[in-house]
């Protein structure tokens, strides 16, 4: 089934339109690679449900497997979208690390289906935390997601040189210091 922006409705969203919204297209395609118009279509269908997650009212969706996961959609992935290049993008990032630990904790990441189980481990591969970049790429081996791996070995670095993202630097209103500005001007930078 596709998505329908007609479901999209202000406080009515449920947690299998999140799920559906965010797992086929446009939207799946776009995952990595998004657009204008696709950041455009996450922030005017989904800004009101980030709002409702960022204040606690969507806590009972962490009682399902499935509801930890559309929480992790929507505190960590869609922000990325909906407030590109602004401190914003990362304020619920936290958040969703939160809901990531509950869910393991409570087992439902073995739960999840192993395509979209990805989702509910990156917010700790987001995380300037290094304790939480070890995690996720214990969590990806332990799915035997190889590609997503591959991407946690590679965050897990760059939180172990820098202690941070040197990329996020500019949005967060960080000075960067020479080793992060040679380290962004390189063609090793990592920008996503």
């Amino acid at each position: 089934m596709g998505y329908k922006k007609e479901q999209v409705m202000l406080n009515k969203i449920t947690i299998e339109q999140v799920l559906n919204f965010w797992f086929t297209k446009p939207i799946s395609d776009h995952w990595f690679s998004s657009t204008p118009a696709i950041d455009q279509l996450i922030t005017d269908g989904y800004e009101s449900i980030w709002e409702q997650a960022k204040a606690g009212e969507l806590n009972t969706w962490k009682e399902s497997p499935d509801g930890c996961l559309a929480l992790c959609i929507i505190l960590d992935q869609m922000p990325l979208n909906m407030f590109r290049g602004t401190a914003k993008s990362f304020s619920t990032e936290q958040q969703a690390v939160e809901i990531t630990k509950h869910a393991i904790k409570e087992g439902f990441d073995t739960e999840v289906p192993n395509d979209n189980v990805s989702f509910l481990y990156m917010p700790l591969m987001h995380s300037e935390n290094l304790d939480n970049q070890k995690l996720a790429v214990q969590c990806f081996e332990k799915a035997k997601l190889e590609g997503n791996v591959k991407f946690a070995k590679h965050h897990r670095g760059i939180i172990e040189k820098y202690g941070r993202f040197p990329h996020r630097n500019e949005a967060l209103g960080r000075v960067s210091s020479q080793v992060e500005m040679d380290y962004l001007n390189s063609d090793k930078a990592f920008m996503g």
